[in-house]
């Protein structure tokens, strides 16, 4: 009897342990299989901030496009050139030239705007998409953006032959990259488009010598911040194309930014008197070289709805 005895604790011993192991077992896989079943860590991509304040910077777009949703109010202001002297103090008292715009972020990278300048009384609609930002880790080095309007010059119809005439065009794209967390430049090639260009006629209504409907230039601008609201910025615009006839002078400008959380203030000297950029590339007249300088602000302001 006592042989049975221990056969049956033997065998009900031995099982137990066997089902004690083979639960610590299973445990262990269970928690293996829950250490797989983890979803890896997603590492957000931060892209660069500010790589300048504004949509623009003095006569050129940036390559800055607001978040979804954002209503932004442009104000630029342009004197007289300064050559004058104390006779119009300085283009103060000159005529001016102004651009009344608003833009609206109406998806994700997507900016359209519409504006109303003095010169030549024109209109003008836009839009501009950021293609690509920069990234803080610099997998994406750079930011590019593309900027493209349409300009309708609203004169009266005796300066046109025909009414297609008043229509220009502009397209720029914008590469830009934060250097530094003070510095930031941008580079921006463009092409504009007149259907109705300047040309020389001779005494007998000879049409002589007529500019290009096409031309080509490119912009170089550059930011560099001396406190965290105040910044230092240039830019110079280099035509490209020649013309019969009127060929544009370059365009060099230096100035002062001064932001807060919503507004952006530029004050600066430069020899863009327009300010539709196809204007400017086609037919600026002033001449640094000669001291052609005009004083110019612009405001920005911004609504994040």
């Amino acid at each position: 009897m006592k042989k049975y005895t221990k056969i049956i604790l033997s065998f009900f011993t031995g099982r137990s342990l066997a089902t004690v192991m083979l639960f610590i077992c299973a445990n262990q896989l269970l928690a293996q299989d829950s250490t797989v079943a983890e979803e890896p860590e997603i590492k957000t991509v931060r892209l660069a901030k500010n790589t300048f304040e504004s949509v623009w910077l003095m006569d050129n777009q940036t390559v800055i496009v607001p978040k979804k949703g954002s209503l932004e109010m442009s104000i630029q202001h342009r004197f007289g050139t300064v050559n004058n002297g104390s006779k119009d103090m300085f283009g103060l008292f000159a005529p001016s030239n102004i651009r009344l715009g608003m833009s609206y972020v109406i998806i994700n990278r997507l900016n359209i705007g519409a504006g109303l300048t003095k010169e030549r009384m024109q209109v003008d609609l836009n839009a501009k998409y950021a293609i690509i930002r920069q990234t803080e880790n610099n997998k994406v080095p750079v930011s590019v953006s593309y900027f493209t309007n349409m300009v309708i010059d609203t004169r009266n119809k005796s300066n046109f032959t025909y009414g297609v005439h008043r229509f220009s065009y502009f397209n720029q794209l914008m590469v830009a990259r934060k250097i530094t967390e003070s510095f930031s430049a941008q580079v921006a090639p463009s092409f504009s488009w007149f259907n109705n260009v300047e040309a020389f006629v001779n005494s007998k209504g000879e049409i002589e010598r007529k500019m290009k409907n096409g031309h080509f230039a490119i912009a170089f601008l550059g930011r560099y911040k001396i406190s965290d609201k105040s910044s230092i910025i240039a830019n110079y615009d280099q035509p490209l194309t020649q013309h019969p006839t009127n060929n544009p002078h370059p365009n060099i400008s230096f100035g002062f930014e001064t932001t807060t959380d919503s507004h952006a203030f530029q004050i600066f000297a430069g020899n863009y008197y327009g300010i539709v950029p196809q204007s400017n590339n086609f037919f600026n007249q002033n001449d640094y070289t000669k001291g052609q300088f005009v004083i110019g602000f612009n405001i920005t302001r911004l609504w994040a709805f």
